[in-house]
């Protein structure tokens, strides 16, 4: 790789990395031909784009960042691949199945909405975040409730409060 090719690919990089807020770090050395073609199909339905980098630009690229990637450079040996996903819960998903059937890939870290995991024994807790729809969902849900239980509680005391009225007025 030339210099000037590899200055393109650390802007590259860069650019990346600025652009995604799940951003996920894994190994997948040790996945034959047909493994690896089954892991990015597999990302490719869950809409998380794969991509086997190079260390020492992936490092370059983290320092040109504007992000606060932590302890993350620390991970960079051996085989790296990055998966981003707009959803942050899906590529550990993703990795959690692929698993099933293999042991690789290994999740090295994480970096989500400016927090930081480290190691492969954060996946089961990365798998259970919940996206933004789904804790608006929750909130909403929350907030309905109240209201909900004060409309029933008055609509079914309404009924009770006329019988009373209509009793009392009988006597």
């Amino acid at each position: 790789m030339t210099k000037e090719e590899k200055l393109v690919a650390i802007e590259d990089l860069t650019t990346q990395l600025q652009n995604n807020n799940n951003i996920y770090f894994a190994d997948i050395s040790g996945l034959n031909a047909g493994a690896s073609s089954n892991l990015r199909r597999a990302c490719f339905k869950a809409n998380v784009k794969l991509s086997v980098v190079k260390n020492t630009l992936l490092a370059k690229a983290m320092e040109k960042s504007d992000k606060d990637f932590g302890d993350l450079p620390s991970i960079l040996k051996g085989n790296t691949s990055i998966l981003m996903s707009e959803t942050s819960s899906v590529p550990a998903k993703v990795i959690k199945d692929f698993r099933k059937t293999s042991d690789r890939p290994i999740l090295k870290g994480a970096y989500i909405f400016e927090s930081i995991y480290l190691g492969d024994q954060v996946l089961e807790d990365l798998v259970n975040i919940k996206s933004k729809e789904q804790l608006l969902g929750e909130i909403i849900g929350l907030l309905q409730s109240p209201a909900k239980n004060v409309l029933s509680a008055l609509q079914s005391s309404g009924g009770k409060l006329a019988g009373i009225v209509k009793t009392l007025s009988e006597r």
